[in-house]
């Protein structure tokens, strides 16, 4: 079959190792550190590892978020945080020890990526033409100039900005399908070591995940095994299965054996109210997708339909059956799924940057051009504007800008910082000294279409985690509230009942307030509740009254607000007769 790519040695021309390394250690570092867990899964998810952190058998085999069971995922991301916290805890806060095994996580997914797109560029059927006297590039070059622009589309990706800096179970199972893609891809010419890796990366996403996300996993797999022909099935199937049900049952089994009654009805919810899950109607999670999946999967998914489009022979081959395979079942989840949230988006990244990467060498001239030309003006605008907002926070001026900023986080205080302010122009020359070179040089490599995509979305992370980092963590950090509220409560009380308390906001109370929360109905002489502006105060039950003892909110948020009551005992009213008996 003729190839349709045609391409010299010279479009190969690797991209500087430094950069590549340079590019994805910035990002990947980039607000991280030095904030507090945000509102809404980073915080939660924190919660459960600090509990974890500071718990027992119990809390590690049944996790709970201080004492509230949490079934939504599995268990291995807690485990590991816990273990950063204990291990990181003489040095580092609790949650930047959390957020250190979020950016080895990255780290992960970023190599799965590259050497499994380094892999199947080295594949014959995608080789590109050969010429009657040579000048095509080698397997190899070719292999690898591939693996970094799928690198680059990865990073260039919208959503990974947010989503892959929090400590959230997503982002293990991101790192899980990663492993598993290049784990079928290694099994294509060393099918033992990459029925190792399918199996590993089968049993870790287990126990990341839940159940409808392990059977679209698993779906993916056979479907891979059916379309793709150059696998050995036998032994693919014959080893990473058992080993994945292994790893995947470890878990449950050792749970239920040191706790049976708790683990019986903590498993059966973690399979039932996952299944419940996705039974909604498909119109709501297919209008939201329909709105926001494009703009947090963008550049990827327009360059993977190019890929579809540009290889018509050849849509069976690895290099597109692969990541299509794993795409269709989790696109299914992403419709099926009940709430309106894009937690399940991360995990299409990494199969879609791979298939994207291999549309790289048969786009257009004209198409690379607008891909740069929208990268300059899109990240020099936005670029612009977050150093001006900083800009009218720190001095005041533009005055217009300041005072809408002084509207919309009312009670923000600017924090200067020398460190932040010189990464923020390091970066800043840098972006500069790129577009530069981009629009000079015109270089005929082949992943100039998306590193300034790639670099573009760095640019803006960066000056986000530096520059507005004070101002994004004010508005998304439960701190002050918690503080607050840890001020009001009696030295003696007993236990706090929440009512209609987030995960988020009782993972954040526990940590910043060292509250202590009972849940099921106990005997709590303290209550904190989270109403609307018109609320009824709770029912007082005799000889009990709830007296309303603090009242506030997050000065960021006009759509929470937090009251706190105190239990005491009503007054004994005496008759008149009681008190002359009383007299006498």
């Amino acid at each position: 079959m003729r190839s349709t790519v045609r391409l010299t040695a010279s479009a190969t021309s690797a991209l500087p190792r430094w950069l590549l390394f340079a590019i994805c250690i910035v990002y990947a570092a980039s607000g991280l550190f030095g904030r507090d867990p945000w509102k809404n899964e980073d915080a939660a998810s924190f919660g459960v590892m600090w509990t974890l952190a500071n718990g027992g058998a119990h809390d590690w085999l049944l996790p709970n978020l201080v004492g509230k069971v949490i079934t939504a995922t599995g268990p291995l991301p807690f485990w590991l945080g816990a273990l950063c916290i204990r291990a990181f805890g003489p040095w580092l806060a609790p949650s930047n020890a959390a957020h250190v095994l979020t950016g080895l996580m990255f780290y992960g997914v970023c190599a799965f990526v590259w050497y499994g797109t380094y892999l199947l560029g080295r594949r014959p059927e995608v080789q590109p033409f050969k010429y009657a006297f040579g000048g095509e590039p080698s397997p190899r070059d070719y292999g690898r100039t591939l693996a970094d622009g799928a690198l680059l589309i990865l990073l260039a990706s919208f959503g990974l900005a947010e989503r892959g800096h929090e400590a959230t179970p997503q982002v293990g199972q991101l790192v899980c399908t990663a492993m598993f893609l290049y784990g079928l891809v290694r099994a294509l010419d060393k099918p033992l070591q990459g029925a190792l890796w399918t199996g590993i990366a089968l049993g870790a996403f287990a126990l990341c995940a839940n159940p409808p996300l392990i059977l679209a996993l698993f779906a993916a797999l056979l479907a891979v095994v059916v379309v793709v022909r150059a696998l050995d099935t036998r032994k693919l199937l014959g080893v990473a299965i058992p080993l994945g049900l292994v790893i995947a049952a470890s878990w449950p089994i050792a749970a239920y054996l040191a706790y049976p009654d708790e683990a019986r009805h903590f498993l059966g919810d973690w399979v039932g109210s996952n299944i419940a899950y996705f039974r909604g109607s498909p119109k709501p999670a297919l209008f939201y997708a329909a709105k926001n999946l494009p703009l947090f999967t963008w550049p990827a998914w327009p360059l993977a339909i190019w890929t579809w489009l540009s290889w018509p022979d050849l849509r069976r081959a690895p290099h597109i059956a692969i990541p299509l395979s794993i795409v269709v079942p989790l696109l299914v989840l992403v419709v099926l799924q009940q709430h309106e949230t894009n937690l399940l988006f991360l995990l299409l990244l990494p199969p879609l940057a791979v298939m994207a990467s291999f549309g790289l060498p048969t786009l257009k001239r004209e198409v690379i051009n607008a891909f740069d030309w929208f990268a300059v003006l899109s990240f020099t605008i936005v670029g612009g504007f977050v150093w001006i907002v900083w800009i009218a926070s720190e001095t005041g001026f533009p005055a217009p800008i300041a005072r809408n900023l002084s509207r919309l986080v009312p009670g923000y205080r600017p924090e200067f910082n020398i460190l932040s302010l010189i990464a923020a122009l390091v970066v800043t020359g840098c972006w500069i000294a790129l577009v530069r070179w981009r629009l000079s040089r015109h270089p005929k490599v082949l992943w100039r279409s998306v590193v300034l995509s790639g670099a573009g979305t760095t640019l803006m992370w960066v000056l986000l985690m530096t520059l507005w980092l004070p101002l994004v963590n004010f508005s998304r950090t439960y701190r002050d509230v918690a503080t607050q509220i840890a001020a009001r409560l009696p030295s003696d009380y007993t236990c706090i009942s929440p009512v209609r308390l987030g995960d988020a906001q009782l993972a954040s109370f526990a940590y910043f307030g060292k509250m202590h929360f009972a849940f099921d109905g106990a005997d709590c002489d303290v209550l904190l509740r989270q109403d609307t502006q018109d609320y009824n105060p709770p029912a007082s039950l005799s000889p009990y009254t709830w007296k309303l003892v603090w009242e506030g909110r997050r000065a960021a948020d006009r759509d929470e607000r937090f009251r706190l009551y105190v239990r005491v005992e009503r007054p004994v009213r005496t008759t008149p007769a009681a008190r002359h008996d009383t007299a006498h």
